[in-house]
């Protein structure tokens, strides 16, 4: 059985400067968070990764149903049963929108109700993680998909997407 060892870091470095009458008045921020989790079902676990570059054509969108249609670089299926973290990162060259949604049929409760989404623009990406124990359940058939649409016509997109997660 493969094991899993992930460390995400979400970092922030940033100088505002002012121009004053005598001086330049420098305000820098620096904020870091890191996750690093072994591998288990547990607290600052995860056991399960999908990853991919998917394209959506225009006016189009797909369901990531995350019990049982996603497989793993190994070819196996992937039956997520907790979300650990979430990167969609939508390609520079894009001219529409990457919209990823909660569907109002058996959405993963990812967002806060049915529905509820973000949109990420060319070159944006959305990531969200959470270490602990079941904050966003997966449950099949009834909440397992996150919904990833093109939002709008003329051209297609294209996303990176990372689903870290566990079994149990």
């Amino acid at each position: 059985m493969p094991t899993l060892k992930t460390v995400l870091t979400a970092q922030v470095d940033a100088t505002l400067d002012s121009a004053l009458d005598l001086v330049t008045a420098t305000a820098p921020l620096s904020v870091r968070k890191k996750l690093t989790w072994t591998s288990g079902t547990t607290v600052d676990k995860a056991d399960l990764i999908f990853s991919d570059t998917r394209t959506i054509s225009a006016s189009s969108n797909e369901d990531l149903d995350l019990a049982g249609s996603l497989s793993s670089v190994y070819g196996s299926t992937l039956t997520f049963v907790e979300l650990r973290a979430v990167l969609i990162a939508a390609a520079v060259g894009n001219t529409n929108n990457v919209r990823v949604t909660r569907p109002a049929s058996n959405g993963v409760p990812l967002f806060l109700a049915a529905s509820d989404g973000i949109d990420v623009p060319p070159g944006g990406f959305f990531f969200w993680a959470c270490p602990a124990d079941g904050k966003v359940t997966v449950t099949a058939g009834t909440g397992d998909l996150i919904n990833v649409a093109n939002s709008s016509s003329g051209t297609s997109v294209t996303y990176d997407v990372v689903i870290i997660g566990t079994s149990a």
